[in-house]
């Protein structure tokens, strides 16, 4: 029993404690993968369960594989097939049992690559344009709709009956569904939703089935249970109802996935759902210096919806996080490089440091001073910022306007759609090969052709034209804000919802602009695109002693001896969309996750400027949760500036958190920028915000969390 001496107190009753509804809080690095093969273990080698009896389920297959890896060094000689992720689960019961539902075993599973590849075919098809209906929104409609279950019935029965749903479809997105529905019943295809969904259609209505894996199954651990969405909680709850042995390990200080269906309330109240609960407490912190700690506990305190706990170090002392303000973008990631180089002239590794942010279009100015620096990198979970498609294709605009070579304009002459497809494409190119000339003079010299009069060939050329008269005496800003707008180029990503290549766009004119400023009188777009092929052209490959970069999203599960959080500021972290108590919660639990990401130093920054709707960027409200005491300022702020900081902050989080509960707020006298002072006399019915009586209006206003208005 080497595995539970290796266990502190709490650890080890968690791994004893087998049988009932047991909830383990965990904290951030207080040894949670150890306390579950722990367990798993004991379960196994003292109480003599067979592993075929026992499922263990985590989200990704890297942190299965790592539970499998601890446990064969103490039973090599055991099945592990049921330490898996949820949609592994799912598959095992399908190839067993899918004859509940007339599929055959042999059913193939689609990713995300197969079922566009099967929507565009039906695009085809039906003769669908990207102007109509992307693929894109048909995943997100489909997705949607299959998200009730109900679809299951249809998907199962008559292919012909899909058919005809699709021909009696009044919208396009369900004909496209219903289409999608038939191509998948030929082949038997599922993809990722239906593996959860068929799953639970079958335990639900079919009770041999459901009796035999409840009975089979005889005890359930799932990890990262704060992740878990409402399905693969119905689905624990249904495996675990004969036993009733759910055993749940989970932080709901890290939920940080309710974009995909995760809902902090179900670790939070499942003492609630169940009879008989034991909580257990892992507290103790076996990753983060004291300091880290000491800032990432004070920061999360100040979330509501949350169970108390506060994370102790057994490390010995250290700094402090280190926060700097930077007066610009460049400023900012020229510090984070330069305490890069003397931690490494210090001795340490590279590879040892990572850089965390909010959003990947964050990254732009710290990778531009990276390569400067000739400092390795490798960028995770994301493209480099001049490599990303939206801003390879944007660059490629200004080079047709500066160059017109044939690269850029394969790029961008049906970039947006203009019918400029393969055929056309194939014939330019055999007349251009004819004539030696570019395929941009050869698509002028066929504009009236039969072929090319039916596209909007012409609309590219005379944009193309119209900049190449007048580039040379505009400013590269203006410059790029009229190819974005005449192009039709933003409007595409904006119609879309492509929210985040928007805002890599707009991090580009910020790279312009502050080209622009540094170069001065010899600013040209010549001068910029040779600038931008620096970057672009560099050689990434990567290297193993390199800084990683990555969103704090794609953080989670990882550590790092030395963490620099940068872009903390409002607007970037907290985003523009946290505009409710329960986002602002969210988002203050993702800075926490970027905190506890750090072993031995933290360092913090952002910058001043504004973001690309116009509003300033004051330091995140998260930097001042985290409390002064618990952090070392490199340059102090300016009073003035923490001082508006402050009142911004207070104007923008949720009423009931800013001055107490809701329900207390009625009575309270308010200011407003425009309306003057009055007095709150109510809850809007959503509960969000409050209902306010101005003394120079008849009639009250309705607020929502984020208004400009100020207690007295």
């Amino acid at each position: 029993m080497e595995y539970l001496d290796q266990l502190n107190e709490q650890q080890r009753e968690a791994a004893v404690t087998t049988e009932g509804y047991i909830r383990v809080v965990a904290g951030a690095g207080s040894g949670k993968t150890k306390t579950l093969t722990a367990r798993y273990m004991y379960l196994v080698d003292q109480l003599g369960i067979s592993t075929a009896n026992i499922l263990c389920v985590t989200f990704t297959n890297k942190a299965a594989a790592e539970m499998k890896k601890r446990i064969r060094r103490q039973l090599p000689d055991q099945d592990l097939g049921r330490i898996t992720t949820f949609h592994g689960f799912c598959v095992g019961l399908l190839k067993e049992d899918c004859h509940v539902v007339q599929y055959p075993s042999t059913f193939i599973v689609l990713d995300e690559e197969d079922k566009e590849t099967m929507l565009r075919g039906v695009f085809a098809d039906l003769g669908i344009t990207s102007r109509e209906l992307t693929v894109k929104e048909a995943v997100d409609h489909i997705g949607w709709r299959k998200g009730g279950r109900g679809y299951v019935k249809t998907l199962i029965g008559d292919p012909e009956e899909l058919r005809r749903l699709a021909d009696a479809a009044t919208t396009l997105k369900d004909k496209v569904m219903y289409r999608y529905f038939w191509e998948q019943r030929k082949c038997y295809g599922l993809d990722f939703d239906d593996l959860v969904y068929f799953t639970l259609y079958i335990l639900q209505q079919d009770g041999p089935t459901r009796e035999k894996w409840q009975q089979r199954l005889e005890y359930v651990m799932v990890d990262e249970f704060q992740d878990i969405d409402k399905d693969q909680y119905a689905l624990a709850d249904i495996l675990s109802g004969y036993h009733k042995n759910l055993f749940v390990v989970g932080d709901p200080d890290q939920t940080i996935y309710t974009w995909r269906g995760a809902d902090v309330k179900f670790i939070l109240e499942f003492d609630s759902r169940h009879r008989n609960v034991k909580t257990i407490y892992l507290n103790t912190n076996y990753r983060s210096v004291p300091q880290i700690l000491a800032a990432s506990n004070a920061l999360i305190d100040k979330n509501r919806d949350r169970l108390k706990k506060r994370l102790i170090s057994v490390r010995p002392d250290a700094r402090k996080p280190l926060y700097f303000h930077g007066k610009t973008g460049q400023l900012e990631a020229d510090w984070i490089t330069a305490n890069m180089r003397a931690l490494h002239e210090g001795g340490m590794p590279y590879n040892a440091m990572g850089v965390l942010y909010r959003a990947h279009y964050v990254s732009r100015t710290v990778e531009e001073s990276l390569i400067r620096n000739k400092i390795p990198y490798v960028l995770y979970s994301g493209v480099e910022f001049y490599k990303r498609k939206e801003i390879k294709d944007v660059l490629c605009y200004l080079r047709m306007i500066y160059s017109g070579d044939d690269i850029s304009f394969l790029r961008t002459v049906n970039e947006p759609r203009r019918g400029v497809g393969r055929t056309r494409i194939a014939a330019l190119k055999e007349f251009a090969g004819m004539n030696r000339c570019s395929l941009y003079e050869a698509l002028e010299a066929n504009l009236e052709t039969d072929l090319f009069r039916r596209s909007k060939a012409r609309e590219y050329v005379r944009l193309v034209e119209k900049y190449r008269a007048i580039y040379d005496g505009m400013d590269l800003t203006d410059l790029l804000a009229g190819i974005l707008s005449e192009s039709g180029y933003e409007d595409m990503l904006r119609s879309c919802g492509e929210e985040e290549r928007l805002d890599n766009l707009a991090e580009l004119k910020q790279a312009i602009y502050d080209f622009s400023r540094k170069a001065g009188e010899e600013v040209s777009l010549g001068n910029y695109l040779d600038h931008a092929a620096l970057f672009t052209n560099m050689d990434q490959t990567e290297k193993a002693q390199a800084v990683k970069l990555m969103t704090v999203h794609a953080a989670k599960g990882l550590e790092f001896p030395v963490v620099f959080l940068c872009g903390l500021s409002e607007g970037v972290f907290p985003g523009k969309r946290a505009n409710t108590r329960e986002k602002l919660e969210e988002e203050r639990r993702l800075c926490y996750v970027a905190f506890t990401r750090a072993r031995d130093r933290l360092f913090l920054s952002d910058a001043a400027g504004s973001n690309y709707d116009g509003s300033f960027r004051y330091p995140s409200r998260f930097l001042f949760n985290a409390e002064k005491e618990h952090v070392e300022y490199a340059v102090p702020l300016d009073p003035e500036l923490e001082e508006r900081a402050l009142e911004q902050i207070r104007r923008t989080e949720d009423p009931r958190t800013a001055a107490g509960r809701g329900d207390d707020l009625t009575g309270r006298r308010v200011r407003h920028p425009v309306f003057g002072e009055g007095v709150v006399i109510g809850i809007p019915r959503d509960r969000e915000g409050v209902i306010v009586q101005f003394d120079s209006v008849v009639t009250p206003r309705t607020f929502g969390p984020g208004a400009n208005i100020t207690y007295l």
